[in-house]
């Protein structure tokens, strides 16, 4: 499951109320959760880092970033938690496939198409970024601000990402249970999922 030692409920009042509050939220304790145990208040921070940023973006596109990021991060835990909401707010297998593998067939327009290009790019090389990337959202209507939250909810997913396969944690099995076997196989371009994929 990790390559540490993750905490019972019993470590701390904080890790325990962690816990519960995850089991309450997906019906089981996700395997993120455990990879804070040693430090819920760091993922109470997340949490409320996160949640600023989600804010001013549509759901849409807090996951089209989010998708975009996580691919660039080899990301497997992300790829599927993130392609879940996309296809939960409306996407089918075979249009979420082809958004992860940037496929012509891929249900977004040319906006949303750059903009996953932008987050990818951040989270790639942020030093690769010149005026001529930020030009490029503004042609598709984009404000400064906007702009803003796109690099920030790409450069977010490179902290939580990167703790999660640093610490070793595996994507759960209950994405190995609920999604379509060819559909995980796209997503799970990374750790595999409790040695299923």
């Amino acid at each position: 499951m990790a390559f540490i030692h993750t905490p019972d409920a019993s470590t701390n009042d904080k890790t325990a109320s962690m816990y519960a509050a995850a089991e309450a939220s997906y019906g089981y304790l996700p395997n993120m959760y455990r990879a804070f145990g040693h430090r819920p208040e760091v993922m109470e921070h997340w949490g409320a880092l996160l949640s600023s940023i989600r804010s001013h973006m549509t759901l849409r596109r807090y996951e089209l970033v989010t998708l975009a990021a996580a691919k660039e991060l080899k990301s497997s835990y992300c790829m599927l938690a993130h392609g879940s909401v996309l296809l939960r707010e409306g996407f089918t297998n075979d249009g979420l496939a082809a958004t992860a593998d940037g496929g012509e067939k891929a249900p977004v327009d040319a906006g949303e198409r750059a903009i996953m290009a932008f987050a990818a790019k951040v989270v790639r090389d942020a030093t690769s970024i010149t005026q001529q990337d930020v030009d490029a959202l503004k042609k598709h209507g984009l404000s400064d601000a906007e702009i803003f939250d796109i690099t920030a909810a790409a450069a977010v997913r490179c902290f939580f990402s990167k703790i999660l396969d640093g610490l070793g944690a595996a994507p759960d099995h209950a994405y190995a249970e609920r999604l379509d076997p060819n559909l995980r196989k796209s997503l799970a371009i990374g750790r595999p999922i409790d040695g299923l994929v």
